[in-house]
């Protein structure tokens, strides 16, 4: 292979004149897909939250307005919830906010974008999660628990839920892991998280084999520490025959 290897153009600075260098491009975009996939899958976690019990309620509109919001957003691919975000969104809403949000630091513009739409899409595949977990529990833990003077609301918080989000830890610990792999889809509108600044990198440096073998590396360590904070969280919330196992 004629290809000229030069790791130490890594610690070279920027072009740019920023006071960076290569290498400080790449952490810096692992530090914004850490922010991003954090906050997207809290949202998301929220979310799923709200809409998956609205699927399992008695009442006709709230499901359909559960069904409504994952039929939306788990149809429609990921990088066109991007584009719609970011291109679609401020223009339908009123002048004065819509003027506001594209006159903000372009920087803030698209992480909050990128943090909406991957929370939206994410939230619609753990709704579903969510919705089976409840599904999968008797009838009469609800019926129970009303029972004993809850009402509903505290019959999900105290007897539901905390038995569903133990048997479906192993699939929203998924979930995370695919967020931080769905976040380079942020750099389409142009959030330099770490694909976005690998590229940067190639450009500027014309190495392409040391800037992506680097953010290889970034994206397994980032995946590692996120199996290692779910993997806390279930020895934590473990209870014989709750874990989904």
């Amino acid at each position: 292979m004629n290809y000229h290897w030069h790791w130490a153009v890594l610690l070279q600075p920027v072009a740019t004149g920023e006071g960076s260098t290569y290498l400080g491009w790449i952490w810096h975009g692992f530090l914004v897909t850490a922010a991003l996939t954090l906050l997207s899958w809290l949202l998301a976690l929220a979310l799923g939250t709200v809409f998956g019990v609205m699927r399992t309620l008695p009442g006709r509109i709230p499901r359909i307005v559960g069904t409504a919001y994952v039929s939306v957003f788990r149809n429609i691919p990921l990088i066109v919830q991007f584009f719609i975000w970011y291109f679609v969104v401020p223009e339908m809403l009123p002048t004065a906010l819509g003027d506001a949000i594209k006159g903000a630091d372009p920087v803030l513009q698209f992480f909050v974008t990128s943090v909406l739409a991957l929370g939206f899409y994410t939230g619609s595949r753990i709704c579903e999660q969510l919705r089976a977990g409840i599904q999968a529990l008797s009838r009469g833990q609800v019926q129970a628990g009303l029972s004993v003077a809850f009402t509903l609301f505290q019959t999900y918080r105290y007897v539901i839920l905390p038995q569903v989000f133990r048997r479906i830890l192993p699939p929203l610990t998924s979930e995370f892991l695919i967020i931080s792999k769905n976040s380079a889809v942020a750099s389409t509108i142009g959030l330099l998280e770490l694909s976005g600044q690998a590229r940067q990198l190639v450009d500027y440096t014309a190495q392409p084999y040391e800037s992506f073998i680097l953010v290889t590396l970034a994206y397994v360590v980032l995946n590692f520490m996120i199996i290692g904070i779910m993997s806390v969280i279930r020895r934590r919330l473990a209870r014989p025959g709750l874990m989904g196992e």
